[in-house]
């Protein structure tokens, strides 16, 4: 096959994620099995505007918004082939390339849809305007598109409430291996907070769950681990420092991924506080080390973990109820080691070979 694939970032991007590493290994897989692979993506200080990688021919111009609009461009120079698949990947703006594109097959990929989003990432108006703005241009975009792809049950429930008639799910791959046998924890009183200390994070609440369950059980600790330059995460350090139990809460900042998987093998749960995920897939990466998590029910959070099996759903914002679900989890030896147990069974399934297999079997590639 012939494939265009569109995308705002690639993996090499400073600010690429989880999404556009299990792009850009599917992308590999494809390569390696015979078939063409352009990709259109923004550039970035100190990027190639071309360059080939593990097969994958990539192309580079604009930023984070006039991308889509140098995408077109791009196209036009670049397929001379007969295109038979264009994968248009929407990370919250669409290139809506079923437009301007032929080709035998299009496809939409959305992790996730940004929605409550806007509230928490952008300022007001924009993020008014974004979140009334989204669904007009969402129900635009589902017209053009006969299928699409999402990672998780929730999502597809999201995007099928603007319009998308077709949208199926594949399982997302992870970069870390899980263990090859648990071992039994030495201690269950370390709750950690693993990601970018940003608004959408909400981990705040995480940090009021915790005092919450520390009330109640005095030898927890908590390890907050992610990138903290954002005016927020000043806000949480501020807020913990003065905590009345800042003595039992540490805040690393950055770590390098030797510490991530070190903590996640260390700690007694996860605590997830997002205001919505497309997967947390950070949930199954601390899985797959046999730490079980705690996490808010909404999109995405709901679908990775499997509530009473592989860890505890709290109620939306409830801190109370977030800290009673620590201590329910920690407290009970038997459920703790089944819900380990189980979640780390099944965090084997997210691999990019599943990932790709159910992306052949969706798009219809032999």
């Amino acid at each position: 096959m012939n494939i265009i694939w569109f995308s705002w970032k690639d993996r090499q991007h400073p600010q690429a994620g989880g999404a556009e590493t299990v792009s850009g290994e599917i992308m590999d897989r494809l390569s390696k099995d015979g078939h063409k692979i352009k990709h259109i993506t923004a550039t970035y200080h100190g990027a190639k505007n071309t360059e080939i990688r593990d097969g994958v021919e990539i192309f580079r111009n604009g930023g984070k918004f006039t991308v889509y609009f140098k995408a077109r461009e791009i196209y036009k120079k670049i397929a001379t082939d007969q295109v038979t698949l264009i994968i248009d990947e929407m990370n919250t703006i669409p290139f809506i390339a079923s437009i301007y594109t032929k080709s035998d097959k299009k496809a939409l990929l959305a992790y996730q849809l940004a929605r409550k989003v806007w509230f928490y990432q952008m300022p007001f108006p924009i993020s008014y305007i974004g979140y009334m703005l989204e669904p007009v241009m969402l129900r635009f975009v589902s017209k053009k598109y006969p299928l699409s792809l999402t990672e998780s049950n929730s999502s597809k429930i999201d995007m099928e409430k603007y319009g998308f008639k077709n949208t199926k799910i594949f399982r997302v791959g992870m970069e870390l291996q899980p263990v090859n046998k648990l071992s039994t924890k030495k201690n269950r009183n370390l709750i950690l907070s693993l990601g970018a200390v940003r608004p959408m994070k909400r981990t705040l609440d995480a940090v009021k769950a915790f005092e919450v369950a520390r009330d109640k059980e005095p030898s927890l600790k908590m390890i907050i681990a992610g990138d903290t330059s954002t005016k927020y995460a000043k806000k949480v350090i501020n807020y913990s420092l003065k905590s009345r139990h800042s003595d039992a809460i540490n805040i690393l900042g950055r770590v390098s991924i030797d510490q991530k998987i070190k903590l996640m093998q260390e700690a007694a749960l996860i605590i997830v506080t997002s205001i919505k995920e497309g997967w947390g897939l950070i949930v199954t990466e601390a899985n797959s080390q046999g730490t079980p998590a705690v996490v808010y029910d909404v999109d995405g959070l709901r679908d990775s973990v499997r509530n009473n099996n592989t860890g505890l759903l709290c109620k939306n914002g409830d801190t109370i109820d977030a800290g009673n679900k620590i201590l329910e989890l920690i407290k009970d030896e038997k459920k703790y080691e089944e819900y380990r147990n189980n979640a780390w069974q099944w965090s084997k399934e997210f691999t990019f070979d599943n990932s790709y297999a159910d992306f052949k079997k969706i798009i219809g590639i032999k």
